[in-house]
């Protein structure tokens, strides 16, 4: 099969759009398919270039311009040039909302069956920083998400909440399709590795209790609820990631460890170091960081809204809670932390945790993909009989 795969977001920006293109590419290879990436070039200040290849496959740059820290995609008719060149059976866009949309366009025009990756909770990202047009705002951007998804042979959700929304914003065609996760990188036998031990001793000089968070430090993931975490007597926050928000997080938490930006096997043996893992945003359409802190055996607390409600077992693998009630989190966070059976609650779900996820392959998540691709192609060869 050949694929070409329009993306909003990649390499060198690290999220959940782009690790998932990766793995979606990185599939393809082994299956033997060909693939062609479209992606937002890096801008002349980038520090970072983005790559001409990925996993053996072309990746065909666009112009682009920075907004809020992010590489938008300028969409341009270069993009027909580019399919006529390569003759895809399939076109798979991920996160449309720009560059996404001129491809399903372009899809559409030219008979080539596409399937949309909704990934982005964009209405509410739009509304926590519009001020007091953000309802009338988010309004306006789930008429055009609809618009967008309506092009498209089929849409692909990463949760029942997504696609609950979806389906209340009438957008048609929609199904459900996770994430995989490396359970192999992500596994709670990092703990032994030498490196993690040093990076405990660091993080943990009196033993105390780690509590993570991976992820981008920006507004959209509301942080600041990680206060509540900051009182808790014998524990200490751990947070990887980088973004806008860093300077400010510093600031309000001062006792914390700020790892940045880690990946690959450091990223693992972060999670390793950990003793749970906790979430703070209400917008995540999945969560994939709270599967990588399962797969590595850590109970996740998270809240109960959005792609969490899907991840997390509640009493099970870790624990919700109500993010419209302060020190809920704090609530939550507390029998993991307090009390002599703290540490034997805490293996228990991250044990519970890990057994829920460690199925879900990325090469599994592919093979559904592809069977997804397929009925795209019969769809559209069905409306063009």
């Amino acid at each position: 099969m050949r694929v070409v795969i329009v993306t909003e977001s990649f390499l060198p920006a690290l999220n959940g759009v782009t690790t998932s293109v990766c793995k979606v590419l990185e599939c393809l290879r082994a299956l033997g398919h060909e693939a062609l990436v479209v992606a937002p070039g890096t801008s002349p200040w980038s520090p970072t270039m983005t790559p001409e290849r990925y996993a053996g496959f072309p990746v065909h740059s666009v112009t682009s311009v920075p907004v809020r820290q992010f590489r938008v995609g300028l969409p341009s008719y270069e993009l027909e040039t580019v399919l006529h060149r390569f003759r895809p059976d399939v076109m798979h866009v991920a996160s449309p909302f720009v560059l996404g949309v001129r491809g399903l366009t372009a899809a559409r025009a030219l008979g080539i069956p596409s399937v949309a990756v909704y990934q982005t909770d964009m209405p509410s990202y739009i509304k926590q920083h519009m001020g007091p047009a953000g309802d009338v705002t988010a309004r306006a951007v789930w008429r055009w998400i609809r618009r967008i998804h309506q092009q498209a042979d089929l849409t692909l959700a990463p949760s029942s909440a997504a696609l609950a929304d979806l389906a209340a914003h009438d957008v048609p065609r929609v199904a459900l399709w996770g994430r995989g996760v490396d359970a192999d990188l992500f596994d709670p036998a990092r703990r032994a590795d030498p490196e993690t031990a040093a990076l405990r001793r660091r993080l943990a000089p009196h033993g105390e209790v780690l509590l993570g968070y991976v992820g981008r430090l920006a507004p959209e993931k509301e942080l600041h609820r990680l206060a509540e975490l900051a009182r808790t007597p014998g524990t200490r926050l751990v947070l990887v990631g980088e973004g806008p928000s860093r300077e400010a997080l510093e600031a309000l938490l001062p006792s914390a460890a700020f790892l940045g930006r880690q990946e690959g096997m450091d990223l693992a043996r972060a999670y390793a170091a950990f003793d749970a893992f906790v979430h703070t945003g209400t917008r995540e359409t999945f969560g994939q960081t709270l599967q990588e802190a399962a797969a590595a055996g850590l109970p996740v607390v998270a809240p109960a809204r959005g792609g969490p409600l899907d991840l997390v077992q509640v009493g099970r693998t870790g624990f919700l809670f109500d993010p419209d009630v302060p020190g809920a989190l704090a609530a939550a966070v507390q029998p993991l932390v307090v009390g002599a059976d703290a540490p034997a609650l805490r293996e228990r779900l991250g044990a519970a945790g890990r057994a829920h996820v460690v199925e879900r392959s990325w090469p599994a998540l592919v093979d559904q993909l592809l069977d997804y691709y397929a009925e795209a192609i019969h769809a559209t060869s069905r409306s063009a009989a």
